[in-house]
């Protein structure tokens, strides 16, 4: 049986999260409710290289099912997105061996996190950054991100309510923050992340940036294994699942 590969995006503002709820209107729920109008009913399962929570969004997330259909990419592109409702879009299709898994096979996950920082708030952005409208040493910020590069425990950076059972332990490859007019990105790339690990850390880098952490606390946070150290996961909105990466 075929086994299908889609990168797709979508804005997550009008999505109760990713994974399928019976009550909510999901991303996950609206993709296999499109499938099965397209399998005449039957149910067709499919799995995600990650969840996203309730109001964050993807540029490159991507999943994989099995179909008896065989259709061309191109065509299996098109139908989707004709079905599919305007805030979520297939970017390609392709068909992969059946060994491939969106999860478990992926190598490397870029996340993206947007802070619009001005005086004023921007009502067109309000769904899409947060809002932060705090002066912000970036040049501070900017260290802090280089203590978060490599392989260590992030048991302080991730929610208490985390399902992950056994290592905490991750690897990111690169933590950076830059500030384009009002807004300010930050990109993270890494192994893997745990469950509300970037928006604890841009929290952090948040406190760091108005001076009420150093840089270095962050050695500390991480050695200490606590998240009550860490302060509040900060709001979704700015949160993108930008690219997931598998070997060729």
């Amino acid at each position: 049986m075929p086994r299908l590969k889609c990168k797709i995006k979508y804005d997550g503002s009008g999505f109760s999260g990713f994974q399928r709820q019976p009550q909510n209107r999901t991303v996950q729920g609206a993709l296999e409710g499109v499938l099965k109008k397209m399998h005449k009913g039957s149910e067709i399962h499919l799995q995600a290289s990650g969840r996203t929570d309730t109001g964050v969004h993807a540029i490159g997330q991507v999943i994989h099912f099995d179909s008896p259909y065989t259709i061309p990419d191109e065509n299996w592109k098109r139908a989707l997105n004709t079905l599919l409702p305007d805030d979520i879009y297939v970017d390609e299709v392709t068909e992969v061996s059946e060994d491939f898994h969106a999860r478990y096979s992926a190598k490397e996950k870029e996340y993206h996190y947007f802070v619009w920082n001005a005086k004023e708030p921007n009502v067109f952005r309000r769904n899409y950054s947060y809002n932060f409208p705090y002066a912000l040493d970036i040049e501070k910020m900017q260290e802090g991100c280089t203590y978060l590069v490599g392989t260590h425990d992030f048991t302080t950076f991730s929610s208490a309510k985390s399902t992950t059972k056994g290592s905490k332990i991750r690897t990111l490859y690169q933590v950076t923050c830059q500030k384009n007019g009002d807004e300010i990105e930050f990109i993270f790339k890494g192994s893997g992340f745990l469950y509300n690990m970037v928006r604890i850390m841009v929290s952090v880098l948040l406190d760091i940036g108005q001076g009420k952490r150093d840089p270095s606390d962050i050695i500390d946070l991480l050695e200490k294994k606590d998240r009550q150290l860490a302060g509040k996961t900060i709001s979704p909105q700015g949160l993108y699942l930008w690219n997931v990466t598998y070997d060729k």
